[in-house]
């Protein structure tokens, strides 16, 4: 595809070879001759000098150079960048309209217009599945279930009974919605043995509209009431989300984080990378939990707390900054010496 077709695509400005074809899409260390990435950020600089890129996308007051024979200066690289995916990208899967035979379908199951039904799914009884959705195959979905409207059901998903997910809802391939939650009681009986009693976990797992969640994510049914994920709540890979949790609109939780039972996020927050979240706490909307965090006391709403135990990113800055400043004085210390012993 000729690179001038693609800067008008994406009404960016293009210098340079007008000339050039575009044969596909790759990052900046991968890029090969043919190919179009993107830049945005002067951290990336060197990568951008030493790409084998034919073209590239760039800030539209970015003043530097390159090796790539063409340019397109974009107000926003990385969305025009996203953009010609749509010239790229490998057509979509579409899924036809159907119950496979292999499908296992209960007793007074409803299955709204233009569903799809893959081979080996199980939908138990009383279910309800939305106009348009697809169901693609080894699903399980227990009875009473409800989807909306346009969901999409990746292989292997598990939805125990009663969930209910809102429209547009997205679960990739080996996510459990519904499991019990994590409530036992202990107890010691007369002859002092101890048993431990399982706590009946009996509430349900209520997804928004346009909620997507990551491979592997397991969501816990609420011991009474409903755990809740907000609208357009976006979730990693390998997250856990305990009992009774109650997530915002809008908010995002990465790869391995792990959010106890009870906890409540606002709208609008990240919880970053491998963050732990103990139970009964809030983060206020709009805040953020930083990497690898592990946070013991609530967040106030806007606030960034980072580190183990977490708290507020001025704090912890300050706290990373401190041995540096002991050392400086050390040395600072050990040079006045020196000069008293020379003085005496």
């Amino acid at each position: 595809m000729n690179v001038k077709l693609i800067a008008d695509h994406v009404g960016g400005v293009l210098t340079g070879d007008c000339a050039v074809d575009i044969r596909d899409m790759a990052s900046l260390t991968e890029a090969r001759e043919g190919d179009i990435s993107f830049f945005r950020n002067s951290r990336y600089e060197k990568q951008l000098q030493e790409s084998d890129a034919s073209a590239v996308i760039v800030p539209a007051d970015w003043e530097g150079r390159c090796r790539a024979a063409a340019v397109i200066r974009a107000s926003d690289p990385s969305e025009a960048f996203m953009k010609i995916g749509e010239f790229f990208a490998p057509p979509p899967v579409l899924r036809v309209p159907g119950v496979h035979p292999s499908a296992v379908i209960g007793a007074d199951v409803e299955l709204g217009a233009g569903v799809h039904v893959g081979p080996f799914t199980v939908i138990e009884a009383g279910t309800v599945i939305g106009d348009g959705c697809v169901i693609e195959a080894q699903v399980f979905i227990g009875e009473r279930v409800v989807l909306g409207s346009g969901c999409h059901i990746y292989p292997q998903v598990t939805l125990r009974e009663g969930c209910i997910l809102g429209d547009r809802v997205i679960l990739h391939s080996g996510v459990r919605i519904g499991s019990d939650g994590y409530g036992y009681n202990p107890k010691i009986g007369a002859d002092g043995n101890i048993t431990i009693e399982k706590i009946p976990q009996i509430g349900i797992v209520e997804l928004g509209n346009d909620v997507e969640i990551g491979s592997n994510t397991t969501v816990d049914r609420a011991r009474v009431g409903r755990t809740r994920i907000g609208n357009s709540t976006k979730i990693d890979n390998l997250v856990q989300i305990g009992h009774n949790v109650q997530v915002g609109d809008y908010s995002g939780i990465i790869a391995q984080a792990g959010i106890a039972g009870s906890a409540k996020i606002g709208s609008g927050c990240i919880i970053w990378s491998q963050a732990g979240v103990s139970g009964h706490l809030t983060i206020g909307d709009r805040a953020q939990l930083g990497p690898a965090s592990g946070l013991t006391k609530s967040i106030p709403e806007g606030e960034f707390y980072l580190g183990l135990p977490a708290v507020p990113r001025r704090e912890f800055a300050t706290t990373m900054l401190l041995p540096r400043k002991v050392d400086k004085l050390k040395k600072q210390l050990a040079a006045l010496e020196t000069k008293v012993k020379e003085l005496g």
